[in-house]
């Protein structure tokens, strides 16, 4: 208990001495997951539209296999990465391995499952009789399209706001293709994992509990969003 508490004071004390070192780290971990949520979100918004408004043979087996891939592990993601991205890789000739892009690049492939299934399922949500009253006034398909994603926006907020949860909390594809340099790919959990190796445990609590605030402030800030 004690270094649980510890812990706590610690997190404090490097927050508001804006430590250097943390406040970079910190940043870092904000960056790269943003860009990997928004990249993933531009790709599967108009994804899951598709997916979700068209009718094709297979389209349950490949929703299914979406949601399957939910659970797939971040060390396989970040094998595959690092596989592409090496020097005998198909892209190893980039030279991207060990740097925040391809560590973006990561957790674009990490978070897209999550972001598509859910949007998907939100979309499902929607009432049928919005889509038959749009219908019934004369709207074409893309205007039942918008008139769906708009009823379903709340809950395609809170699909982007998980992916982004899982995108800042993995560790598996950071360690694998950024290497946890100092000063450059470290983030927020590869440096709980360094600390705790080293028997820092009171840093890697409250490097823990810099991201738990983090993760609770957006949480905060989607439930305020939710309520207008």
């Amino acid at each position: 208990m004690s270094e649980l508490w510890n812990g706590l004071v610690r997190a404090v004390q490097l927050i508001v001495s804006l430590d250097l070192e943390v406040m970079a780290i910190t940043g870092r971990s904000l960056q790269i997951s943003v860009v990997a949520t928004v990249l993933a979100s531009a790709v599967c918004l108009p994804l899951a539209s598709v997916i979700h408004f068209q009718h094709f043979t297979g389209k349950r087996f490949v929703i299914s296999l979406i949601q399957t891939l939910y659970s797939l592990p971040t060390v396989v993601i970040g094998l595959l990465v690092f596989v592409l991205f090496s020097r005998t890789g198909p892209l190893g000739g980039l030279d991207l391995l060990f740097t925040p892009t391809v560590m973006v690049v990561g957790q674009v492939v990490l978070i897209i499952p999550v972001l598509l299934g859910l949007t998907i399922t939100a979309f499902s949500g929607v009432n049928r009789a919005i889509i038959d009253t749009a219908q019934s006034l004369g709207a074409s398909g893309f205007q039942t399209a918008v008139a769906v994603i708009k009823e379903a926006r709340f809950a395609a907020v809170a699909a982007v706001t998980l992916g982004f949860g899982r995108a800042i909390s993995e560790v598996g594809v950071a360690i694998m293709v950024g290497g946890n340099i100092r000063g450059f790919t470290r983030v927020l959990t590869t440096a709980i994992s360094l600390e705790t190796s080293k028997g820092d445990v009171e840093l890697s609590l409250a490097l823990g509990i810099i991201l738990v605030a983090i993760a609770l402030i957006i949480n905060l800030a989607l439930n305020r969003i939710q309520q207008r």
